[in-house]
This record gives structure tokens, C-alpha cells and sequence, in this order.
């Protein structure tokens, strides 16, 4: 079989197509960040077999196996940004990344030499950042009054929603009534933030949700209407009652310094003149 120099050259040779050899469709593997992924040889390592991985478009060797008669060679790399995050099956060759950061997203490259034959496989990881819930706040609340027909008036309030996800990459922001959807906005490798508005009438019952998605999870929030919007009514009615608390605390507030003041004013004033006796007690 191959020296380990040889090997390393007829890699060489091999990603650059001057040799041609058996080679898969890259495959494509998601993974959220912090959890782990299974890269598959779907192959069994024997005596004299050779199984080299490497990353990245230096074609970085990260993990190698060479079976001789007598002595197993078995290589992972532990610097950089695999360090402690590698282990491969020693009967097999597949390669497992724990704890994957987006730093480890990129293409991934397997030769594999088994009784003399050799064949090349390819794996795509893309490693996505963990979804937050997205916020839903109420912008405003817009009062207007239109005309029936009978030319009575009558109040509508109109509720302003904003969905929010602050620092996301590579996800679509949508806004649903029920399972139809109403808008979305898309994002790519930028991390940013995003904002998506929606308007409503309080007097709505239908369900609305906004919802945070990339290839492999979603986060959803569930909009409330009864707790971010409110009537024009209502709000009256709550601003009458604001005044009013206020008006009540001056007046109790107003009440209290009166009575301290008069109580200083009463029992704090000089006494007028007049003679003063000191009597004695005789025994």
C-alpha cells in the first residue's frame, strides 16, 4: 500500500481531478450550533485500508486512519478550531464534530482507499445559530371615527403590531393568520436584526402568530390581542383613570401638607408675655 507520503500526494493529485476516481454527490448536512454531527464512511476499515478527511479549501487534513499488518495509524487533529471537538471510529472512519460552532460550517472531503480501490466523498455542513423567540410589541394604537349610514358614529381602534429577532442570520421572519401567510422578511449570513409590521383590528378573532425559521428549527410567538390592543374605549377610559389617580394623589398629597403645616403653625408659635412663678413646697 501507500507510504503516509504518498498517500498525502495522491490526495493531492486526486482533489485536483488529475486522477480520476470513484466520487459522490456532496452530500449536505445541517446542524444547529452546540450540538453534534455524524459524518458517515458507510464503510468498514481493514488491514492495509486508508481513510483521510480534511476541511476546507486548503483541503486541511483534520482525521486519517492507515491499517498496516502490525500497527494502526490513527491521526485527529487537536489544534485551532478543532481542538477537543473531533473523534473518529477507529473501525470505521466516520468522524463526529461535538459541541459545532458556525466557524465549522464549510466542505468537508473523505478519501477513502479499500482493497486497492479508491473513492472520494464530499459533505456540505452548514452549522446555524440557535433561534430566539420573536417579540411582538404594539407599536400603536390609532383611534378613528367613520360614518355609518344612518350617520351614526362609531370609534375603530387599529392596533400597529411589530415581530421582532434581534442578531439572526441565515432566517425568514413571517407573520401567519392562522396557517395563511400574510408577509415575511429573509435574511442571509448577516447578522442583524430584523422587523416585520403588521396592522389589526381589535375587534378581530382570528388567530395571528409570528414565526422565526432556518432549515432546521422554528421558533414561534403566539399574538395576543386582547393584551397589546385596545379599543378606543378603552383607552378613554384608561387615560380618564390615569387623570384621575393623578388628581386624587395631589389632592391627598395637598391634604397632608395642610395638616402638617397647621400643626407647626399651632403648636410651634412663641406664647405672649407675661410674668412666670416658680412655686416652692414647704415642709
Amino acid at each position: 500500500m501507500y507510504s503516509d507520503a504518498a498517500f498525502l500526494c495522491l490526495w493531492i493529485l486526486i482533489t485536483n481531478g488529475v486522477f480520476d476516481v470513484k466520487t459522490d454527490e456532496v452530500k449536505s448536512v445541517s446542524v444547529l450550533e452546540g450540538d453534534s454531527v455524524f459524518l458517515n464512511t458507510d464503510v468498514k476499515v481493514q488491514r492495509d485500508d486508508q481513510i483521510l478527511w480534511t476541511f476546507g479549501p486548503q483541503n486541511t487534513r483534520i482525521a486519517e486512519i492507515i491499517k498496516r499488518d502490525q500497527i494502526n495509524f490513527i491521526f485527529v487533529s487537536n489544534d485551532g478550531r478543532f481542538r477537543d471537538k473531533l473523534q473518529m471510529d477507529n473501525q470505521t472512519g466516520s468522524l463526529t464534530i461535538r459541541n459545532i460552532r458556525s466557524e465549522h460550517t464549510g466542505l468537508y472531503k473523505l478519501l477513502i482507499i479499500i482493497s486497492g480501490k479508491t473513492s472520494l466523498k464530499s459533505f456540505s455542513v452548514t452549522v446555524y445559530a440557535p433561534l430566539p423567540s420573536p417579540v411582538i410589541t404594539s407599536n400603536s394604537s390609532n383611534c378613528s371615527s367613520s360614518s355609518s349610514s344612518s350617520s351614526k358614529r362609531s370609534s375603530v381602534s387599529r392596533c400597529s403590531l411589530l415581530c421582532s429577532a434581534v442578531n439572526v442570520s441565515a432566517v425568514t421572519l413571517s407573520w401567519y393568520k392562522g396557517n395563511s401567510l400574510l408577509s415575511s422578511i429573509s435574511v442571509s449570513d448577516l447578522s442583524i436584526s430584523l422587523s416585520l409590521p403588521l396592522e389589526v383590528e381589535y375587534q378581530e378573532k382570528n388567530t395571528y402568530s409570528c414565526v422565526i425559521n432556518n432549515p432546521i428549527r422554528n421558533q414561534t410567538t403566539h399574538l395576543d390581542i386582547s393584551q397589546l390592543c385596545h379599543t378606543c374605549a378603552e383607552l378613554m377610559q384608561q387615560s380618564q383613570s390615569v387623570v384621575l389617580s393623578v388628581i386624587v394623589i395631589v389632592l391627598l398629597l395637598a391634604v397632608v401638607v395642610g395638616v402638617i403645616f397647621l400643626y407647626h403653625k399651632k403648636f410651634k408659635q412663641p406664647r405672649s408675655g407675661g410674668k412666670y412663678y416658680s412655686y416652692h413646697q414647704i415642709i
